[in-house]
């Protein structure tokens, strides 16, 4: 793997080519507009790093030694790692390309591409990296918040999600109307909201059964 100067908290870019002259080529692009690079010769020295939790993407040659590239894009979509890709061959074809964008790759450069062309794609990838991990973190938060409500208070919720007015609740429960303002408050005040459309966004991304 070529060494890199690590620049504190950017992105990180994987690149994966047993072409050494195309390895060096690309991280010194990547450093220039400064991002973060790690280049292996082959997806089991890339499986072997430990890798930064950062936004990040992976450039992958099709055509490698041992597991091919899109052998490898199938290995990562069935252990659910969700690292973008963009592939580059040297030997690219349409049904090639079609498989690749099919199975999730961001983009797919036949070479010679140009480095406007590829970091461009670069950009795009590690956006949709940073949004997906944005949405990650803001779920696991909300799952924590989501914790500390009681069984009444999630039956509340789910009531309130399918539109009930709090009497139409109550009669529903065989509560007090009383009772269910009060699950409701201690529900709103748990999960942070801000509204009621809020909360209920809330419950739907929690999905609470």
């Amino acid at each position: 793997m070529t060494k890199t100067e690590l620049v504190q908290d950017a992105p990180f870019v994987y690149v994966v080519d047993d072409d050494e002259d195309v390895r060096g080529g690309v991280t010194d692009l990547f450093r220039s507009v400064g991002l973060n690079v790690k280049n292996y010769p082959s997806t089991r020295d890339f499986l072997a790093d430990s890798l930064p939790d950062r936004p990040s993407c992976l450039v992958l040659d099709v055509r490698l030694p041992g597991e091919s590239g899109l052998e490898f894009q199938s290995r990562l979509n069935a252990t659910g790692t969700r690292l973008p890709i963009i592939f580059i061959s040297g030997h690219a074809d349409v049904p090639m390309s079609v498989q690749a964008m099919k199975s999730g790759a961001v983009d797919f450069l036949p070479k010679p591409f140009r480095e406007q062309e590829l970091l461009d794609a670069v950009s795009g990838a590690l956006r949709v990296d940073a949004q997906r991990r944005r949405e990650e973190r803001d779920l696991d938060e909300l799952r924590q918040l989501a914790a500390q409500l009681t069984p009444r208070e999630v039956e509340v919720l789910k009531a309130v999600d399918r539109g009930l007015l709090n009497k139409q609740i109550a009669f529903e429960m065989g509560i007090a109307e009383i009772t269910v303002k009060m699950h409701r408050s201690s529900a709103f005040r748990k999960l942070k909201a801000r509204s009621v459309a809020d909360m209920i966004q809330k419950v739907r991304r929690l999905a609470l059964k």
